[in-house]
């Protein structure tokens, strides 16, 4: 991972340092259990426990020589024990402790980026509260359709990212598990005592049934989990750029008094931020073919997919956090700006309330068809000669028939839109 996206913690979790501790953590608790079913003596296992340790250049030595990463950790940490050597990687198989340790670092990624969605849900629910009633126009296809408020749409976002939390929270789980059941999954030289012994003192789950290595979809799962999380903070990023555009500038992203725009012309203010989460979703959503390739394996196990998943893994859980982290600080310091939205909210001249008044026309008995060939006429006028439609309306002799000026003047009134507000954000719990 570019250091450019990888906060340190991330950095450290997938460092070399942390992929030989959690190796090695792996192989004392295997000896542990070992001890515990009175194979390895007291004094070997305590030995283990006091002195097992390893050196990083030592490995890349013998590693040049073995071609085999975990020969040479193996190797590497015997040359620190005596006689008790012999127990260290007793009765298993490489991926038992390289699918457990890998377990292992994605629960402590897991744990940032579930502490990463918690704070963007919970500023989310702290300023669709704040902006509930903050009006301004609702868009569809890109043109201005009824009124709804800012806090309206951060509510929406605040329910996506319930559903995200829920699906990580499950997804997450499904591969902070391990599994020590030796060559080919059938336990010959280990016992599923030792596998649960393993797991528990890590604090993983136990997969049932392996074939060696850990089945592949629980991973894939996770990754698509992941790009989906990155697919919504995309679509956010992307409204926020969307507000930004001059001609439309409800929303702005925070601009430092020393920050730069342009090379070019000093005036620019751009949306680098969401620029920088929309295309880095790309990314994420890029890693999910891989991920479902991995799944198919030759027999009972290959290491086609080892090579990916040393990119994958530490990426995709780095790029998550560094895009939650920095879309949760552009939220929070967004400038928002509520005169303009009610000015571009008034645009069209009262183009945006043509239902409510076809509505009313309804409501007088007249049939839609009716009603809609009575306003769309006005609104057409409105449209191509630049002319306020609320005016035509007042002005409208065949409308005077069935709606009173007062009845107008109420079509025309955005705080209608708003109303049920209050009853939806009761059903998502913000209130």
């Amino acid at each position: 991972m570019l250091p450019r996206y990888a906060k340190a913690e991330m950095r450290q979790i997938w460092s070399m340092e942390n992929q030989y501790r959690t190796w090695l953590d792996v192989e004392i608790a295997i000896d542990e259990a070992w001890a515990k079913r009175g194979l390895i003596p007291t004094e070997d296992l305590k030995a283990i426990q006091e002195h097992a340790d390893f050196d990083l250049n030592r490995i890349q030595e013998i590693e040049a020589q073995t071609h085999h990463d975990v020969v040479a950790f193996t190797r590497a940490v015997s040359e620190t024990l005596g006689d008790e050597k012999k127990w260290i990687h007793y009765g298993v198989t490489s991926t038992d402790v390289v699918d457990t340790a890998n377990g292992l670092r994605l629960k402590q990624a897991n744990t940032i980026i579930k502490e990463d969605l918690q704070a963007l849900h919970q500023l989310l629910k702290e300023q669709a509260l704040q902006y509930k009633e903050t009006v301004m126009i609702g868009r569809t296809h890109g043109v201005h359709a009824e009124p709804t408020s800012w806090g309206f749409k951060l509510a929406r976002w605040y329910d996506e990212i319930t559903r995200q939390i829920r699906r990580f929270d499950e997804a997450s789980a499904a591969v902070e598990v391990g599994q020590i059941s030796g060559a080919v999954g059938t336990f010959a030289n280990i016992s599923p005592e030792v596998e649960e012994y393993v797991c528990h003192k890590l604090g993983l789950g136990v997969q049932p049934i392996t074939s060696q290595v850990l089945p592949r979809d629980l991973h894939a799962d996770y990754m698509a989990t992941i790009a989906l999380i990155g697919s919504s903070l995309e679509s956010f990023a992307t409204e926020i750029r969307s507000l930004q555009r001059t001609e439309i500038r409800e929303v702005q992203e925070f601009f430092d008094k020393k920050q730069k725009g342009s090379s070019a012309m000093p005036h620019k203010r751009n949306p680098i931020g969401c620029e920088n989460i929309c295309g880095l979703s790309r990314v994420l959503r890029g890693y999910v073919i891989p991920s479902y390739e991995d799944i198919a394996l030759w027999h009972e196990r290959d290491i086609s997919h080892s090579s990916v998943e040393r990119i994958l893994f530490p990426d995709a859980t780095s790029l998550l956090d560094y895009m939650l982290k920095r879309f949760t600080n552009i939220l929070r310091k967004l400038e928002v700006y509520p005169e303009r939205m009610k000015a571009n909210m008034d645009h069209t001249g009262g183009l945006i309330y043509s239902q409510r008044v076809l509505l009313k026309l309804i409501d007088q008995g007249l049939s839609r068809e009716a009603a809609y060939d009575m306003v769309q006429p006005l609104t057409a006028r409105a449209w191509d000669e630049g002319l306020s439609f609320e005016k035509l309306v007042h002005d409208s002799a065949e409308i005077g028939q069935y709606l009173t000026k007062e009845e107008l003047d109420d079509a025309f009134d955005y705080r209608y839109h708003l109303r049920r507000i209050d009853q939806v954000y009761k059903r998502l719990g913000i209130e």
